[in-house]
């Protein structure tokens, strides 16, 4: 089967006066913020089934780093993304580390960001004669999980990590994975909910939480936990957050009835048998307590390990309590749709750390790195 031949420059420069080149940071390979690099790059070519975005904001997450400095490929030592230092972004330790995203191998030179605010400016042909296409000059969010293969495969396709995503001007993605919100929230408010609300969304419709479930989550300042909260209170569950002691009024404001620090006890403030839900992409050596404070038939979910991947499990735990583990990486298919009706239902709100202009990725990077904010920091083209 013959490869779909581009659009031409030409044609976007006659549909839309858009320029031949734009500025982009390319991710040039593993490692530090040295492999951060602003530069010239050509403006997309559109194949069919794709439409050209002009990047209003985008925001940033673990994957960004996670994938720069390696650490989804197989690993000799258990460091951990957390780890990574504030000065040089690259995490500690001596093991073997293999090139390798989520899906394998990493498309180096590659355009990070996976949480996109766009505009509609440019559509392939078929795009633009399909009645149900996204129009030009409309805002945008893009869903940054595809299922290539459909949502009854596991397939999965992530903006900026597969094929090059926001941290630039331009941006082109399948029509079908962009959708309108109609809201009055700022370009930067919308580029803090795609990944964060979409994984914490994605982990609450997979855990089943309702308005019956006590749900905990750990790490509950950060972009997904503080989505979390957020969306388990909107469903009506009781909820109690973990986190550094000075976020803790920030976190209760969000609507979490019981704030612990990371240093309590767990045991000692909750007990044995207290919540019914985990909501944790925290991991590391605080997993095993964890599992005792959940009820029998209590449901275990995670999507991340920012304080280690590698943890100590007690079996017992898991099959006299008659646990569920559940690994969320795959979004369902009501995960995007639902988070927009809640945007434009004054359901939820974002929680905008701050800005940086597009060249200070590497800064902004270092500041997500700290872990001082409450919510997720955006870039602006």
């Amino acid at each position: 089967m013959q490869a779909p031949t581009p659009m031409s420059t030409e044609t976007l420069n006659t549909r839309t006066a858009l320029h031949s080149s734009m500025q982009a940071v390319v991710t040039t390979g593993l490692g530090g913020f040295e492999r951060l690099v602003f530069k010239e790059v050509p403006v997309p070519a559109l194949l069919p089934g794709e439409v050209l975005l002009q990047v209003l904001a985008a925001g940033l997450n673990n994957t960004d780093i996670n994938t720069r400095v390696g650490w989804y490929g197989t690993a000799a030592d258990a460091a951990t993304p957390s780890e990574a230092t504030s000065s040089t972004g690259v995490r500690p330790g001596n093991g073997e580390v293999q090139v390798a995203g989520w899906n394998g191998a990493t498309p180096f030179p590659l355009i990070q960001g996976a949480d996109c605010c766009g505009c509609v400016v440019a559509q392939a042909p078929d795009v633009a004669s399909a009645a149900a296409s996204p129009a030009l000059g409309q805002r945008v969010l893009v869903r940054a999980c595809m299922r290539v293969a459909g949502f009854g495969a596991p397939d999965t396709r992530w903006l900026g990590t597969d094929f090059d995503g926001a941290f630039a001007q331009y941006v082109k993605v399948p029509a079908s994975e962009v959708f309108t919100v109609d809201c009055n929230w700022s370009d930067a408010e919308l580029a803090t909910i795609p990944c964060a609300y979409g994984t914490a969304e994605n982990m609450l419709q997979r855990a089943a939480v309702s308005a019956a479930d006590h749900v905990l989550v750990t790490g509950a300042s950060g972009g997904v936990g503080s989505a979390v909260v957020q969306l388990a209170k909107r469903r009506g569950a009781r909820v109690t957050a973990i986190t550094s002691r000075d976020k803790q009024g920030a976190v209760r404001a969000l609507g979490a009835e019981t704030v612990l620090c990371r240093e309590d006890d767990l045991l000692t403030h909750l007990g044995e048998h207290a919540v019914d839900v985990v909501v944790d992409n925290v991991a590391g050596a605080g997993f095993a307590t964890l599992l005792k404070v959940a009820r029998r038939r209590g449901r275990y979910v995670s999507s991340g390990a920012i304080a280690g991947a590698q943890v100590a499990l007690d079996m017992r735990d898991l099959y006299l309590k008659d646990l569920s583990l559940l690994g969320c990486t795959a979004w369902g298919e009501a995960v995007f749709p639902s988070l927009v009706g809640y945007i434009e239902r004054n359901e939820i709100r974002p929680l905008l750390a701050g800005t940086f202009a597009l060249h200070e990725l590497a800064r902004a990077q270092q500041a997500f790195l700290e872990r001082q904010q409450v919510g997720n920091w955006v870039v602006v083209p």
